[in-house]
């Protein structure tokens, strides 16, 4: 089906609309010299079969399928809707809803499923919101509505999420679209400093497709907790990092989530050496560095680092201090031969059961300990077999402990065994 060799032509139309409200719909048509009509005739050249049609119309569209066959074209409205919205001139219609003012016009546009995202990306810069949040009137709450139904993945398993500003919460979570995420920023209502924008605004301000343009409008917020998360974002713009830096509050959280080079890495090691050693971008010669300080706070953190560098590990246990060495061997990058080492050597039992990356073999034979801690230690470890689990789940010590364990919830799901977890 091609609209334009609609032209001049009938359509005959059961049923009404859907994306388009019915004025709507006739209007596009005009555009087109396309005639609709209730009853047909051998001048109707297409059959569309539109929403709430009556029995006595889906009777009638079915007698004259019989009848014709595959002389006369039939189509869904929802295949007929699209085909109208390709050919909607995008300037024509801003300027005229621009001259109108028609605020229903623009909603219903704003509502319309079968228009492309840039077309409404570009409407939506013209509603006005009044002053008032997303949801505080019925028309807000509707093209609040409309952003979340457009973009929303599997909307269908969450009927609901559309109604409340958490769906936009859920809507960043799930997203790769930047232009969602600039047009959401922009949009009137998330100048107004509530409790839930805020927490889009934070949530913004994290991804890592957050330009430097919606970086800066962030950081003109002013809210401490946008600026903490602006500090945790690693693609951080260079202009931006300068100026959080002057700030000393910022500085800890800009040494541990920003991407470093090895300039940056001087500079934060000279003022917040500690917050630094935890950042996962250090590069085994920056660990180095961090060794080489002579401040055990410093090492027991960078010992928790989850991209230490194995020769930073050995060296670091060869301190041979106790907090440091369990330290160590909590950490799920320490390799598995350590993990042996260490289990041999029996000095720290509960680290080592603790440990994701510990060989099952020996979080096995941890099971036989008598020590509370190791068994504690065991219970929480997402990687200790189920068969464990269960056994552990049996002493009343543990019990709450197995059940909180995500490892083990997950298989009670999946096995629906219907326990509560």
């Amino acid at each position: 089906m091609n609209l334009q060799n609609l032209q001049n032509k009938k359509i005959l139309l059961f049923g009404k609309s859907r994306a388009f409200s019915m004025d709507e719909f006739s209007a596009q048509l005009q555009v087109h010299k396309i005639i609709i009509t209730s009853s047909y005739s051998d001048d109707v050249a297409l059959v569309v079969e539109g929403k709430m049609m009556t029995p006595y119309e889906q009777n009638e569209s079915n007698a004259l399928y019989d009848e014709h066959g595959s002389g006369l074209e039939f189509v869904g409205i929802d295949v007929f809707e699209k085909e109208i919205a390709k050919y909607i001139d995008a300037n024509t219609l801003l300027m005229s809803l621009k001259l109108s003012r028609n605020k229903e016009r623009l909603k219903s546009f704003l509502q319309n499923s079968m228009i492309e995202d840039a077309l409404f990306f570009k409407l939506l810069k013209m509603y006005v919101w009044g002053g008032e949040d997303f949801f505080e009137n019925d028309d807000n709450r509707d093209v609040s509505a409309a952003i979340i139904l457009r973009f929303y993945k599997d909307i269908e398993r969450n009927h609901n999420v559309q109604y409340a500003t958490s769906g936009f919460i859920h809507l960043l979570a799930q997203t790769d679209n930047q232009e969602l995420v600039r047009a959401m920023l922009e949009l009137e209502p998330m100048q107004k400093k509530s409790s839930a924008n805020i927490k889009i605004k934070t949530l913004i301000a994290m991804r890592y497709d957050c330009d430097e343009a919606m970086q800066m409008a962030l950081y003109g917020s002013g809210d401490a907790s946008v600026l903490e998360a602006l500090c945790k974002n690693e693609n951080l713009s260079k202009t931006l990092l300068e100026k959080l830096l002057k700030e000393p509050e910022f500085a800890p959280l800009l040494a541990r989530y920003i991407k470093l080079d090895n300039a940056l890495f001087k500079k934060l090691l000279a003022v917040v050496p500690l917050a630094l050693s935890k950042n996962e971008t250090l590069t085994p010669e920056m660990q180095e560095q961090l060794v080489g300080l002579d401040a055990s706070d410093v090492h027991i953190s960078l010992a928790s680092n989850e991209k230490i560098a194995l020769a930073v590990v050995e060296k670091l246990l060869s301190f041979g201090t106790f907090e440091l060495q369990e330290t160590l061997y909590k950490n799920s990058a320490t390799p598995t031969t350590l993990l042996f080492e260490a289990y041999k050597e029996g000095t720290h039992h509960a680290a080592v059961a603790s440990n994701p990356n510990t060989p099952q073999e020996i979080l096995e034979a941890l099971a036989n300990s008598g020590n509370i801690e190791v068994l504690k230690a065991l219970a929480q470890n997402k990687s200790t077999p189920v068969e464990i689990l269960y056994q552990l789940q049996l002493d009343s010590r543990l019990a709450r402990t197995v059940k909180e364990n995500p490892a083990f919830g997950r298989y009670i799901q999946q096995e629906n065994i219907g326990w509560i977890v």
